[in-house]
């Protein structure tokens, strides 16, 4: 086994391989000036099991598609070398929103980016998938895929870190984490209903009555993009009289200043580090090594 750092995986792939004792090496990845991508490995792969590890994130230098084109290419080429097989470790895995056509005409990204990875790869790991109608990663994927969640770990920084907290979740969506964690703390949660006019506008309201008794809130969700669903959920329980806001994550994009937004309105933002940023305070790696023993 060897495991290989592709440009959004090295800040966890190192980690993972220490973690398995298992040889570690970065690929290598450029641009031409044009924008096409160069990959080149740096280990010899052949006869190996190779794991990349990469997170579909996108920042001032590489986007998303870069990212995906990217793993498409390591993983052909890793074949090309000589590879025994090729697994994809996924901390954060795009294209699930669009599960469905909802307008004519639309594609259903969901079902092709499914389609590319099981093309290229025998086994796939992703960590909490952003989910929707779909409920297994066995209904999208053909190949071997394996599903990992960091719930225990956010379970456990809120018990550490927030006393007497109430779990909220943002949203309907948001409930397969928030009541898990709760449950796994053992403490009180609500799910808010959400309605999403747009990609950043959102309406978000009380389904019942809550009794804060000065608590901290917590919301608890496995992504925060814009910050939007957040920043609307808490104008609403603000008017409780809150003692404190806090929001933790599984994923953090934070795109179009969503960070600095929380921070303005006086919520604290914790996530792990399936992508990296200033708040990932939360290591996965221990999570994803556990998956790959399997």
């Amino acid at each position: 086994m060897i495991i290989i750092g592709c440009s959004h995986g090295k800040h966890l792939a190192g980690k993972v391989a220490k973690r398995l004792k298992a040889k570690y090496s970065e690929l290598q990845v450029k641009k031409f000036p044009d924008g096409e991508t160069k990959i080149r490995f740096l280990a010899d792969v052949k006869g190996k099991d190779v794991i990349l590890v990469q997170s579909f994130y996108g920042d001032m230098n590489w986007d998303v598609n870069d990212c995906v084109v990217e793993a498409i290419f390591a993983a052909e080429t890793a074949r090309d070398l000589g590879a025994k097989k090729v697994f994809l470790a996924a901390p954060y895995f795009p294209y699930l929103r669009q599960d469905k056509r909802f307008k004519p005409g639309e594609s259903i990204s969901l079902k092709i980016m499914a389609g590319l990875v099981d093309g290229h790869f025998d086994k796939v790991f992703v960590v909490d998938p952003h989910l929707h109608r779909e409920a297994q990663l066995s209904h999208i994927f053909k190949i071997h895929s394996h599903k990992i969640t960091s719930n225990p770990w956010i379970a456990d920084y809120i018990r550490k870190n927030i006393k007497n907290p109430l779990i909220v979740g943002p949203d309907w969506e948001s409930y397969k984490w928030a009541q898990r964690v709760a449950e796994q703390i053992g403490c009180e949660y609500v799910i808010l209903e959400k309605v999403r006019y747009s990609g950043r506008k959102v309406k978000v309201t009380l389904n019942k009555k809550i009794d804060l008794d000065n608590k901290p809130v917590v919301f608890v969700d496995d992504m925060i993009s814009t910050g939007n669903t957040i920043l609307e959920a808490s104008k609403n329980i603000r008017k409780l009289v809150a003692k404190k806001f806090y929001c933790v994550a599984v994923h953090g994009l934070f795109v179009e200043g969503a960070l600095e937004k929380l921070r303005k309105a006086n919520i604290e933002a914790v996530t792990t580090n399936t992508i990296p940023n200033k708040v990932a305070k939360i290591d996965v790696s221990g999570i994803v090594a556990d998956a790959l023993k399997i």
